[in-house]
């Protein structure tokens, strides 16, 4: 019995974690989204339900302790390029992302996800597990300011003297002693704790505008009580966008989704363990059917596509194993359809210290690696750090894969590079050429 307790106590607290370490895309998906002319607050109600049916689904049918959020990355494209760039309304580009879902679960239902994940070489598996480690690392280091922009070097280091920048490292701090020690819940509490030191600031010291904490979008509400906006709900246009000048955004949606999503399973899966007697990641199949319907239901309530998160790792190095930790963090979620201003309470520092430390935690795969064969380090090297540079899982995996087939052809290995690993080169770079 206590055995069972602690089961799922632990199962819950690391969905506690897990949420805390993704609740930022409720705030950070709006803002973007909202550029291509979509109500804020209507997008915050698509957001949330995206979350919270995508990551309950992954839990009771894949059993995976893996979040479903809209990606970051796809709601960039979807507004920058597809909307802004190329002229699309928004309800064709959501028509857009329905069909890419359809997509996407057809390649589900034929198994052909299934045959690239095999195909993927183990070196690549690894490496791609520690790029998306350096990936969450450099994303928590920038929602810090720890990292900063730079017009001479493009990042810099930020002000240790910023009040935010300094509350972050001495959270950080502790954080990372109390997770040295074993602490249970350590990164609920390190969490925690930055928040209630974060609290002062703008208040008895620094400037007053910090005490949004750099999240300026929220004073469009009143209080800490919103009514969600469904006026999203089924305006996606899905005639309009199957025309064929359109099919190139569908690949791409698609492609970039696979990727994104496959890339975050192998990766999640290498630093966890959480692998089949095969070695590729439990329930891959199942949790990949989760993905594309997440994709569509997406589409269909006005949010760019959904995928899993690879802050999901957050949740599993505090013990999450099962669908519980997935559960407990898309039932979180849905108290913010009505309470999204409460966001602001929890500020961008306190869940950045959960990246940056996980990130560091899922290094670990790369001392499976034989350096000494370059043939295989030099793809890893390009897999692994293409991921921050370019702020992209998908274009670090591509360059992986481009590099990996053209070293072993030239190195006489053809056996090490199947038809497979072939045609998913030729989509890459007719992925990079569009």
């Amino acid at each position: 019995m206590k055995t069972n307790r602690k089961f799922i106590q632990t199962e819950i607290l690391a969905g506690i974690s897990s949420f805390l370490a993704t609740f930022y895309i409720i705030i950070v998906n709006p803002a973007i989204l909202s550029e291509t002319g979509m109500p804020f607050s209507a997008v915050v109600t698509s957001t949330v339900l995206v979350c919270a049916f995508g990551s309950i689904m992954m839990g009771v049918y894949a059993k995976n302790p893996f979040v479903i959020a809209p990606g970051m990355g796809l709601n960039a494209f979807f507004t920058y390029t597809a909307v802004l760039g190329l002229g699309l309304s928004y309800e064709t580009a959501l028509g857009a992302v329905f069909w890419a879902g359809v997509l996407f679960l057809i390649l589900s239902i034929l198994k052909v996800r299934d045959k690239i994940v095999q195909s993927i070489p183990h070196a690549l598996r690894f490496a791609i597990a520690a790029g998306i480690g350096l990936f969450i690392c450099f994303i928590g280091f920038q929602n810090a300011g720890f990292i900063v922009d730079d017009a001479a070097t493009l990042v810099s280091l930020g002000s240790i003297k910023d009040p935010m920048c300094l509350t972050f490292l001495i959270g950080l701090g502790i954080t990372a002693v109390l997770v040295a020690k074993k602490v249970p819940g350590a990164m609920i509490i390190g969490i925690l704790l930055t928040t209630v030191l974060a609290w002062p600031i703008g208040r008895w010291w620094g400037d007053a505008s910090l005490i949004n904490y750099g999240t300026p979008t929220l004073v469009n509400y009143t209080g800490i009580f919103s009514m969600p906006n469904f006026s999203l709900f089924l305006k996606a246009n899905l005639v309009g966008s199957i025309q064929y000048a359109f099919l190139p955004i569908i690949f791409v949606f698609a492609f970039t989704d696979l990727f994104d999503s496959l890339s975050t399973f192998v990766g999640l899966a290498e630093a966890s363990g959480y692998k089949d007697e095969e070695g590729n990641p439990r329930n891959l199949k199942k949790s990949l059917f989760v993905d594309a319907v997440t994709t569509i239901f997406s589409g269909l309530v006005g949010s760019s596509s959904g995928t899993a998160y690879i802050e999901s790792a957050v949740g599993i190095r505090e013990g999450g194993k099962t669908g519980l930790t997935a559960i407990t963090a898309g039932v979180l979620f849905l108290p913010f359809l009505f309470f999204s201003p409460l966001l602001s309470v929890v500020p961008s520092i306190a869940s950045s210290i959960a990246l940056v430390l996980v990130g560091s935690f899922m290094m670990k795969p790369l001392t499976k690696i034989n350096w000494s064969m370059l043939d295989e380090a030099i793809p890893v090297f390009f897999t692994m750090i293409l991921m921050p540079l370019t702020y992209s899982i998908t274009t670090g995996i591509i360059f992986g894969f481009l590099s990996w087939t053209l070293l072993k052809l030239f190195a006489g290995k053809r056996k090490e590079v199947n038809p497979v690993l072939i045609i998913i080169n030729i989509f890459s770079l007719l992925y990079l050429w569009l």
